[in-house]
């Protein structure tokens, strides 16, 4: 007789890592751009959801580039680790720190339709055009999040109820931001 793999439940402790998988994700993505300005001797600022030049303009304008570049890469690095361990692991509290990073890559990728986000600018500013690198990243991290959904045979309900949680923390996060304006550093 085959055994039946279990399917991943939505528990307390899941909506809780899943929060704090958000907050993790965000504030080392807006700490990967504060740490880039201030060692390329810009003083910078960083809230929940931004970082910026205290002086209003960086001291050299490729210095934008390259901190615009900061924040993708390191989310990139956290989906390829946790992709890594997830790999190696059946530990489902691991998801929402992969799947967090496509949904914020995804997200910044749609909000450049209005205005250029991180690798918006950095594709704009390496004459690639904006939506170059944003579709690279995408694809790259869909296929992280795809092949580990796919191993691990998570089912649909597990896949949606994790995103809206994703979705609800994150926009928790940024309407926090936008309304009281949290400086971390």
């Amino acid at each position: 007789m085959s055994q039946l793999k279990e399917r991943p439940k939505i528990s307390f402790l899941y909506i809780f890592v899943t929060f704090s998988a958000v907050i993790v994700s965000w504030l080392i993505h807006e700490f990967a751009h504060w740490s880039t300005g201030e060692i390329l001797g810009n003083e910078m600022r960083m809230t929940l959801n931004k970082c910026y030049p205290q002086a209003g303009k960086y001291a050299e304008d490729w210095h934008g580039t390259i901190i615009s570049a900061a924040g993708p890469v390191i989310t990139l690095i956290q989906a390829f680790i946790f992709y890594a361990l997830l790999r190696r692991s059946s530990n489902k509290l691991l998801f929402p720190f992969l799947l967090t990073s496509l949904y914020m890559r995804t997200l910044a990728g749609a909000v450049s339709f209005i205005n250029l986000n991180d690798e918006g600018r950095v594709s704009r500013d390496l004459g690639l055009g904006p939506f170059v690198l944003p579709l690279l990243v995408f694809g790259i991290l869909f296929y992280l999040v795809y092949s580990t959904v796919t191993t691990k045979r998570y089912d649909t309900k597990f896949i949606t109820m994790t995103t809206l949680l994703i979705m609800l923390f994150s926009s928790i996060l940024i309407l926090l931001d936008q309304a009281f304006k949290i400086t971390v550093l």
